[in-house]
């Protein structure tokens, strides 16, 4: 589904990474590992067309990304270090906003979709009266609401209880499983019931070290 070749990034005249290549296909997770500041976000980003800069090529369905940009942003769900929400907004408008900007205008079961996220009674009240896990589940339960084929989520457990864990845990085992794709990072041990490959930025580096 996704392909990367010979990826090149540098920061700061750091080298992040470089000759990166790999692909994941549907049914398939990959998490990226690396130490703070080895470039997993800086390489996120990248993948979802957030930045720009690096060399390389990357494949969605063995076209170049530039050429299928539409397609491929429509495909993509991307979930940041930060909740991404309005805090002014409820839940429900959060929800109602992100499904509008996925063009679903029509009958959305936004309650449902938070009331699996633990969110049952919150629907309307404002973000910035929720605790900080409270946010980030307003942030997850988008996962309930998008068609996407591919989720990149930076750090998805920041936040959460251990039973908050558990559930997002299983809703990636279940879209995993379901034939979708899954790239993300993460510090927590990972517990999720599909196969995982894993990439080490730290050891990319020494391996490209002189």
């Amino acid at each position: 589904m996704l392909e990367v070749h010979g990826l090149y990034c540098e920061r700061d005249e750091r080298i992040l990474f470089k000759d990166l290549s790999f692909s994941i296909a549907p049914g398939k997770a990959l998490q990226i590992q690396g130490s703070n500041g080895s470039g997993k976000t800086t390489l996120l980003r990248i993948l979802c067309g957030l930045n720009s800069d690096f060399s390389g090529e990357i494949l969605w369905q063995e076209k170049p990304v530039k050429q299928v940009r539409s397609e491929f942003c429509s495909d993509v769900f991307y979930l940041g270090h930060a909740p991404a929400i309005n805090r002014t907004l409820s839940p429900r408008e959060n929800l109602r906003w992100f499904s509008a900007s996925q063009g679903k205008t029509g009958n959305i079961d936004i309650s449902t979709a938070l009331d699996e996220l633990g969110l049952a009674g919150y629907d309307d009240v404002p973000c910035f009266m929720m605790s900080a896990g409270q946010q980030r589940r307003v942030s997850l339960a988008r996962m309930k609401l998008t068609s996407a084929r591919l989720w990149v989520m930076d750090e998805p457990f920041t936040a959460l209880d251990k039973r908050g864990v558990s559930e997002v845990e299983q809703l990636l085992s279940d879209f995993v499983n379901a034939g979708g794709s899954l790239i993300l990072t993460t510090h927590h041990p990972l517990q999720i019931a599909c196969d995982i490959d894993v990439i080490n930025l730290d050891s990319r580096v020494q391996e490209s070290a002189p």
